[in-house]
């Protein structure tokens, strides 16, 4: 046995508990379950081909040499990405800490208290700063949150009967150019006509129904949009806002201007700058205007016993209930990112924050006062941290390189400098030393920093934030460390049991994974660095693209969204501009089974695409004739399918190279979704199928961690005729020769997580990756067959077999009075994660164990699962002070003076023996969704405000 392969730590079950597990599916070997698994039509003839696999400790040595290739500069290249300081109580405490980064999304309230209130903390800080009503709960950057922007003042101008045709939106020439890429991208297919243009000469024509400004400007100049929102608002023109975070503890915010929607990015409030990502962005909006937002909320509301508890609130109404009528496919944030970044504003509070702001802009005056000292014009009148400075930029830039340095070169002439929280007076010194270099002048040494504002007095902002009590008393490491290890107790990650959710795949995130995140080479390199400073980066996403390349079959990869939901949305765009490029304008039609995910409906309607639902068998599988019917009827207009594989219901289905054989007969392209990958690895792949585009979940198949909601990575593959096509960026291009324009705001997406699935695939290398699927679909079913008899599995394939997953049968159970809630929120007392619940089938759990877990976890988790059968069973329809409808039990019930239940305390809180063991204690009761959602609360305002009369 190599005891230093990596397979052997990340795969779960031990070589003496395979054949206890065999027997108890009934098979003799591994090998035999797959073929009773997958159909043979569509095996692998050979093995992947991938370099050796690494051990742990020849990754961290090849990991630490690439990233030395990286040349971390002083980066003050700006445009939304800024070199922070990561407070290394936070880094420490949260960012490298599994409680903190193994955690799921929140549907789970009960179990999730403390990463909902470090949201909610982040959605405080969002609202205050911002000057708006309400907030979500984060977004993947600040270009798509701009996207989202212009889609809800799309959405919502129907409200308005003049409005309601008008489809002109009005783009600031200010704005990014990566988010002007993005909104290129978004607009097209849903419609909308961008207008770039200068907004000061904007004549406010009826013709428009939105407009978004950037504040400060692109290059740092600070506008006063006080009168332009004033007459947009006179003109029924709703006006978005990008602003950034940190002007806003000094700069007067854009809710206060009379703002729609801001938006923006919270990357310089702790986050690394890793190449472009993952960042939290933010969207705040009116509350008039929050069944249009897209993403999640997190609320206060109240549980069972009237305590205050949080959860997520109207958190379907997108993808689940809208389906293709959704303006919206968002279904992930940047759920680890935002606590970051909240946690940022709780350590420093509104001083600090107040602080750090004043010290970045007297930086930045002090060094254009002092830049014109020596014969340069600063060309911004007004400005935050940023100055554009008229200077010979081909002789600065040789110089700036020399030193390390890397400024912004607007053109020829013209160079722009964004100093940050980073910035010291000795480096103001290197940039002066560099630009007095340039033109044969001699530089004073800089002691003390200018106090004069280089905005106007009337933007100053008078208004307070960030009053809670949070924000004012964690300011010690001390404090803060208590509070972030008193919020992570109460929330139940992977590093405490199994967390089985089907189709979310929460396998083990490995500490070899994860240790490079943290080192500067790789952290710390500002997305658009010229490429000779980022060779390590480009090595690894080169590497990376091409081992995706051999595991789906594909010939080119793009690693830019940086979601699933992205990631669907880019693989319809690319297919679009295929169609467009062939002439076949009018190919708009997506056939989507009616058992898809709900983003895929809800992607396609963004990718101007018109759905059409084919039918779903009794036992789960396509209806083959349906979708031949479907396909020849639209054959003039057909675009593509849209295919789970193995399907939704985790069965591999046998017509599969049929299916995707009718929609190529029909002129189609088939875009497979991903999210069943883990069940694929090594075994079968999308090309061999005969897919054209998939997406990857590199967050559930490629071991990214799910950051209790984010971050994600959802890079899509394609056949060789889509290549052309894959996504650029227009700051650094990047995709195919003829590509389509920007799906996210940095041209690698948040390429700092890449490097965990990088490793991952790096350290399992072809025969680890396919032992893991190979393991999936074993412990999958393990779990079947040991809860067979007490529970039905809803569908199987051919030979009776699970995929990676099973769906299990509950709705029986409403003859006892049993929901399929009562099951899960009974789970957290035996100490599990609930399955997922009620999806893809309203009343049933979806289980998926993964390769990591061993035999001892599987067992105890079937034990729970059981043990609540047997309750479910001695329950009644009329008895509704049962053990299950009164979970979760809390720590407060189990020591109260009364007992008011007709059971034991025993049997409510330690029903096994197993659990005494590890105990986890949900913190509270079930949490009231209906109260929450009819006294919508969303910040940190005590509840005792909102209380219902």
């Amino acid at each position: 046995m190599k005891t230093d392969a990596f397979a052997l730590r990340h795969i779960g079950p031990r070589e003496t508990d395979l054949q206890q597990m065999l027997k108890t599916i009934g098979v003799d070997s591994i090998e035999r379950l797959v073929y009773e698994t997958l159909p043979d039509d569509i095996r692998l003839k050979a093995p992947l081909v991938l370099n050796p696999a690494m051990t742990e400790y020849e990754y961290a040595n090849h990991i630490a040499e690439l990233g030395s290739k990286n040349k971390v500069f002083q980066s003050y290249i700006g445009l939304g990405y800024h070199q922070a300081i990561v407070p290394a109580v936070i880094q420490r405490n949260i960012f490298e800490n599994p409680g903190w980064y193994t955690a799921y999304t929140p549907y789970q309230a009960e179990i999730a208290q403390g990463r909902l209130e470090a949201i909610l903390n982040f959605q405080t800080m969002v609202i205050e700063l911002t000057g708006m009503e309400i907030a979500n709960a984060s977004l993947l950057d600040e270009g798509t949150a701009a996207a989202e922007a212009m889609a809800l003042l799309f959405d919502v101008r129907s409200r308005d009967q003049k409005k309601n045709n008008v489809n002109k939106f009005f783009v600031s020439e200010e704005l990014f150019p990566q988010t002007l890429s993005v909104l290129e991208t978004r607009s097209a297919p849903i419609g909308v006509e961008l207008v770039v243009g200068n907004h000061e000469t904007f004549d406010f024509s009826a013709e428009f129904f939105g407009a978004i400004l950037q504040y400060p400007g692109k290059f740092g100049q600070v506008y006063d949009y006080t009168a332009f929102i004033a007459k947009a608002n006179e003109s029924e023109i709703k006006v978005a806002v990008a602003a950034d975070i940190l002007s806003l503890a000094t700069l007067t915010p854009p809710g206060e201007m009379g703002a729609a929607v801001v938006v923006g990015t919270t990357q310089r409030f702790g986050i690394p700058l890793g190449y472009g990502g993952p960042h939290a962005a933010y969207f705040a909006t009116k509350e008039e205007f929050k069944r249009s937002m897209p993403g999640r909320i997190i609320g206060v509301t109240i549980d069972t016993d009237g305590n205050r508890a949080l959860r997520m609130a109207l958190q379907t109404r997108e993808q689940h209930i809208k389906r293709d009528k959704a303006t919206s496919n968002i279904c992930t944030a940047q759920v680890l990112l935002s606590v970051m970044a909240g946690m940022y504003a709780v350590f420093h509070g509104p001083k600090g924050l107040k602080y750090i702001a004043n010290k970045v802009h007297s930086l930045a005056a002090t060094l254009s006062n002092e830049l014109e000292k020596i014969g340069y014009d600063q060309i911004n009148t007004a400005f935050f941290d940023t100055i554009s400075v008229k200077a010979d930029a081909k002789k600065v830039k040789a110089i700036a390189e020399q030193n390390q340095v890397n400024f912004y070169y607007i053109d020829e002439h013209t160079i722009a400098i964004s100093l940050n929280e980073t910035t010291s007076i000795a480096d103001i010194n290197t940039i002066l030393s560099i630009f007095a270099s340039a033109n044969g002048k001699q530089a004073s040494t800089i002691e003390i920093l200018s106090e004069v504002h280089h905005f106007p007095e009337e933007l100053a902002r008078t208004s307070t934030f960030l009053q809670h009590d949070v924000f004012n008393k964690h300011h010690s490491e001390t404090d803060l460390m208590r509070y972030i290890k008193k919020l992570e107790r109460k929330d139940l990650s992977l590093n405490h049991s199994m967390i089985s959710l089907g189709s979310c795949t929460m396998k083990l995130n490995a500490a070899a994974e994860m240790l490079p995140l943290s080192n500067a080479n790789w952290n710390n390199i500002h997305p658009f660095a010229p490429l000779d400073q980022a060779q390590g980066y480009q090595e690894m996403l080169s590497k990376l693209e091409e081992q995706l390349n051999v595991i789906t079959g594909f010939a080119g990869t793009t690693l830019q969204p940086n979601s699933g939901a992205q990631g669907e949305y880019a693989g319809l765009m690319v297919i679009r501009a295929y169609h467009q490029s062939r002439g076949d304008h009018h190919r708009n039609v997506a056939l989507i089974p009616s058992s898809a995910h709900g983003t895929n409906p809800a992607s396609a309607a963004m990718a101007g695409m018109k759905v059409v639902v084919t039918k779903t068998l009794e036992n789960g599988n396509i209806d083959v004739d349906d979708l031949r019917e479907k396909a020849i009827e639209h054959a003039a207009d057909l675009s593509c399918l849209m295919i789970t594989y193995p399907s939704t219901h985790g069965v591999f289905e046998s017509a599969i190279c049929e299916i995707t054989q009718i929609i190529h007969d029909n002129g189609g392209q088939v875009y497979m979704d991903g999210a069943n990958m883990n069940a694929q690895v090594g075994l079968t792949n999308p090309a061999t199928i005969g897919a054209d585009v998939c997406h990857l979940n590199l967050h559930k198949t490629f071991a990214i961690p799910h950051g209790g909601g984010g971050p994600g990575v959802g890079p899509i593959c394609v056949a060789e005729h889509l290549v052309p096509f894959l996504p650029t960026n227009p700051v650094i291009p990047t995709g195919g020769e003829n590509a389509i324009t920007a799906i996210s705001a940095a041209p690698w997406g948040s390429a700092l997580v890449c490097l965990i699935s990088y490793g991952y695939i790096s350290m399992l290398g072809a025969d680890g990756l396919k032992e893991s699927t190979e393991y999936a679909i074993l412990n999958a079913n393990y779990i079947k067959e040991k809860l067979n008899g007490h529970y039905e599995t809803l569908y199987s394939g051919e030979m009776g077999r699970a995929a990676h997953e099973m769906i299990l049968e509950c709705r029986p159970f409403k003859q006892k009075g049993i929901e399929v809630t009562d099951i899960a929120k009974r789970l957290m007392d035996y100490g599990f994660h609930a399955p997922t619940v009620s999806f893809p089938v309203a009343g049933t759990l979806m289980i998926e164990p993964t390769e990591s877990e061993n035999l001892e976890e599987l067992d105890r988790f079937c034990d729970a699962m059981i043990a609540i059968r047997k309750e479910i069973e001695a329950s009644t329809l009329e008895d509704k002070n049962n053990v299950l409808k009164n979970s979760p039990h809390t720590l407060a019930m189990l020591t109260a003076d009364v007992w008011n239940f007709p059971y034991t305390r025993e049997q409510a809180a330690f029903p096994l023996e197993y659990i005494a063991e590890n105990k986890f204690w949900p913190t509270v009761r079930r949490a009231d969704d209906a109260y929450g959602d009819r006294n919508l609360v969303c910040s940190c305002a005590p509840i005792e405000a909102y209380m219902e009369n």
